[in-house]
């Protein structure tokens, strides 16, 4: 089943995938004379920059473009592992994968690795009324089914209530039957409670911008967007924004050649849902029905606009309430896919403290276990070319030097049922990628789960693709290479 790629995503590697969209803005500049600046963090699942800022044609998302229009846009900006939990545990922390040691969804960093800060635990210790709505950080195990709290919010955060219906039975088949599929457009009428959980999020975050605007205290809200993450689930009225004759199919869709098996994506969530199960496909490399790739690229888009409704609502309401001059806003998504300067989502926590005029954190030392309060992400307030602000000495000046880091866990060579999230018990080889301006460059190596240790000496395999001569990353050049000297070199 070749991996369901739009555009030149990289989901099928499971590495180095990036924010979609990092847009940092604000209108006025922080400093110690100035009020204290709140800050809207608006978090969004599986979002690849299918964006008309970033240059997609048919896409329509007006309000994030008119967003990122006044923002500072990282055109490649790398998360640190592409699954939601180990994700945002990763930028929430300032903390990488290795550090946090979550690499599935069963353990909770402050028990598991340290007791490390949070962003909002951070500006909540200075003053900030903090806020979480819908999906900020995994539910379940890995936020040790508070979200976190109350170390980070000073209020407990708010769940949509329709947040369970997401992958039951609620679309309507061609048989005219529920089922739980894939491609899900709807009737929200019709389905349970009359709502969706990214318009009941909405409508929470706008209530509590509401109760702010007379608050003598700054606020931090992180609002959390399910979309457009499986199933596309949404309003059947933005499937007519994408007629079925006006999608084209995706322009890379081949595995690349001298792709490793450890590298492949089998994709078993997708296959569980009941549309995909119908259409029988071999495992684990059976081609997806032509017709069938156009329905999920129509149904991806259409979420995409459906969210940036939800988007317009919000930043709409910021300017109503004449919010949005005092406010920081941060976008991203928690992985997805994008290809300035090389930029990782480690690196949110400092920017975002550096802009509201707080002090930084410190850079973390190795290793970071027993410290509470530090950060391995850079500082990227040199970015924003304050004058006044202390540029992060970490910051290199060749963009040569930049590098981004990110990671994926396999249970095994070749693709089995569970290489898209093995628990971490079943962890057998820990995929580490480099992106530089130049190359993406991976190793796949030998992993102990009970101690958290890759061996680098264990080689399972390796993937070098030069982005200059290959942009699509179509032909693997590891074995063409003495690509594990410089790997060595480039690991932090």
């Amino acid at each position: 089943m070749p991996p369901p790629r739009t555009g030149r995503g990289l989901l099928w590697l499971g590495l180095v995938l990036s924010s979609v969209c990092v847009a940092l803005g604000s209108e006025t500049q922080a400093n110690s004379t100035t009020d204290a600046l709140n800050v809207l963090l608006i978090i969004v699942d599986d979002l690849r920059p299918s964006l008309g800022c970033y240059g997609d044609k048919l896409v329509r998302s007006p309000n994030i473009d008119q967003l990122a229009s006044h923002s500072l846009l990282f055109q490649n900006a790398f998360a640190q592992q592409a699954v939601c939990a180990p994700s945002r545990v990763s930028f929430l922390t300032g903390r990488r994968p290795d550090t946090t040691r979550l690499y599935d969804f069963n353990s909770y960093w402050r028990v598991h690795a340290g007791n490390f800060s949070t962003i909002p635990q951070y500006f909540k210790e200075n003053g900030y009324v903090t806020m979480s709505v819908g999906k900020v950080f995994h539910p379940g195990i890995s936020s040790n089914h508070t979200d976190d709290s109350p170390y980070s919010w000073s209020f407990p955060p708010y769940h949509p209530s329709s947040e369970k219906y997401e992958n039951t039975k609620t679309c309507r088949g061609p048989d005219g039957e529920l089922h739980a599929n894939l491609l899900c457009p709807v009737d929200v009428l019709d389905v349970p409670e009359g709502t969706l959980p990214d318009k009941q999020s909405t409508e929470q975050a706008i209530r509590l911008l509401e109760k702010m605007k007379t608050s003598a205290s700054p606020f931090f809200l992180a609002v959390g967007y399910h979309k457009p993450h499986i199933p596309f689930r949404y309003p059947k009225e933005f499937q007519k924004l994408y007629p079925l004759e006006n999608i084209t199919l995706a322009p890379d869709p081949e595995v690349p050649d001298g792709l490793p098996p450890v590298a492949y994506n089998p994709w078993m969530d997708i296959r569980q849902r009941e549309d995909v199960q119908a259409l029988n496909i071999s495992v684990p490399y059976g081609p997806i029905p032509v017709d069938f790739q156009r329905k999920i690229r129509q149904s991806y888009f259409a979420s995409v606009s459906y969210l940036d409704t939800q988007v317009g609502r919000l930043l709409s309401a910021l300017d109503d309430l004449q919010l949005a001059n005092s406010t920081i806003i941060a976008f991203t998504s928690d992985h997805g896919r994008q290809s300035m300067d090389l930029v990782e989502l480690v690196s949110l926590f400092p920017t975002l403290a550096g802009l509201a005029g707080l002090q930084v954190p410190p850079r973390c030392p190795v290793p970071s276990f027993h410290v509470e309060l530090c950060r391995e992400g850079k500082n990227l307030l040199k970015h924003f070319r304050f004058r006044d602000l202390e540029e992060d000495p970490y910051l290199p000046g060749n963009p040569r030097e930049l590098i981004a880091y990110s990671q994926y866990p396999r249970p095994s060579d070749i693709p089995q049922w569970n290489s898209d999230k093995p628990s971490l018990k079943d962890i057998k080889i820990m995929g580490y990628s480099i992106r530089t301006i130049d190359y993406r460059y991976t190793v796949w190596v030998g992993f102990n789960p009970d101690e958290f240790l890759a061996n680098f000496s264990d080689i399972h395999a390796g993937e070098l693709y030069f982005v200059d001569s290959d942009p699509l990353q179509d032909h693997n050049m590891y074995n063409d290479s003495q690509g594990g000297d410089l790997f060595q070199l480039l690991m932090p």
